[in-house]
């Protein structure tokens, strides 16, 4: 684990240390849970997923040469299998 220090308002705190109190867990794992949430349900960066999707262009062969105009076609084939 990292280390770190994290400024918290007053009231932040002080409802934390009531739900650590109540739910028998630290403070530093309420926060590790509410923080792998907040993670989870974040939309990704757009142009991060367009770089993505860049990087695997042309990254593989198809071994065909009409992949771009018969995809639909080569999709139907091997599902079919």
């Amino acid at each position: 684990m990292v280390r770190t220090q994290v400024q918290l308002t007053e009231e932040q705190a002080r409802l934390l240390r009531e739900i650590s109190s109540a739910s028998r867990e630290s403070i530093a794992a309420l926060i590790r849970r509410a923080l792998d949430q907040f993670l989870i349900s974040r939309k990704p960066d757009r142009s991060a997923l367009y770089r993505q999707a860049s990087a695997i262009v042309g990254k593989y062969d198809a071994g065909v040469g009409d992949i771009s105009v018969e995809h639909d076609r080569y999709l139907e084939e091997a599902f079919k299998s």
